[in-house]
């Protein structure tokens, strides 16, 4: 396996404007343990050779610009989205176990941390995140985890009615019990993270489609396309004609 050492370390962190700890690349000797590095738009700007080995590429050169939409399923790659704009926020997560996406386009349940990177005067730049195969028991395993039924159903239905008293009912939990695990495992209440998750996967129906307004809003499960405008501008800032204009050229 190909992997270039501090040379292409220093070239492809420079944007980032930060030190370049020398200590990274022992990352290289650990197996089964895949580390990266992201700028604050997502991008890769580095990556240890157990992460190379995870999605069956040979060369750090071939994944260096890339983001998760050119790696993953496009749920799984916005719900790491979700999670990398958190850390860019400043938050960090910590042993978080979750669904990761896989060469073969399958996925397995891993431990994941990330934490923001910061650049000198203290600006976040991107994110850093490390995550682990989830092998052992008594740690929030995904049969143990009551908000597994959940993410995945959310995952499946994201342009579907989900009612938190439904999700709940699927974790085998009171809505209450539901909504305070939630919202301390994804730092956001139930509606706000499926909110998120459509907005999000209505944003390549906007870029890659001529479909109308109308029919991306109903399609990702908004009542109309009034409502999708008022929530879209909410997630990303601008409205979805705007981000059609802007991405489509």
């Amino acid at each position: 396996m190909a992997a270039p050492g501090k040379s292409l370390l220093l070239t492809s962190l420079a944007p980032l404007g930060t030190a370049v700890p020398e200590v990274v690349e022992l990352f290289d000797q650990m197996k089964d343990l895949p580390l990266w590095m992201k700028d604050a738009a997502g991008h890769y700007l580095w990556v240890n050779a157990a992460f190379l080995h995870y999605f069956g590429l040979h060369d750090r050169r071939d994944i260096i610009g890339l983001s998760d939409f050119d790696l993953c399923s496009e749920v799984l790659a916005n719900q790491y989205r979700i999670d990398d704009e958190r850390v860019l926020a400043g938050e960090r997560i910590v042993s978080r176990v979750e669904m990761i996406g896989r060469f073969d386009h399958s996925a397995r349940w891993c431990v994941t941390s990330k934490i923001p990177l910061v650049a000198q005067g203290g600006r976040v730049v991107g994110t850093a995140g490390v995550t682990r195969p989830l092998e052992r028991k008594g740690e929030g395993t995904p049969p143990d985890s009551p908000l597994t039924a959940a993410i995945v159903h959310i995952s499946l239905h994201f342009g579907e009615p989900l009612p938190n008293q439904h999700l709940a009912a699927a974790c085998g939990l009171s809505i209450r019990a539901f909504e305070r695990q939630f919202r301390q495992a994804y730092g956001s209440t139930p509606h706000d993270y499926v909110r998120q998750m459509r907005v999000r996967m209505a944003c390549r129906a906007l870029v890659h489609s001529r479909t109308t307004l109308a029919d991306v809003a109903t399609r990702f499960g908004f009542s109309d396309q009034s409502h999708f405008t008022k929530e879209f501008h909410r997630v990303m800032g601008e409205g979805p004609r705007a981000y059609r204009k802007r991405h489509q050229g």
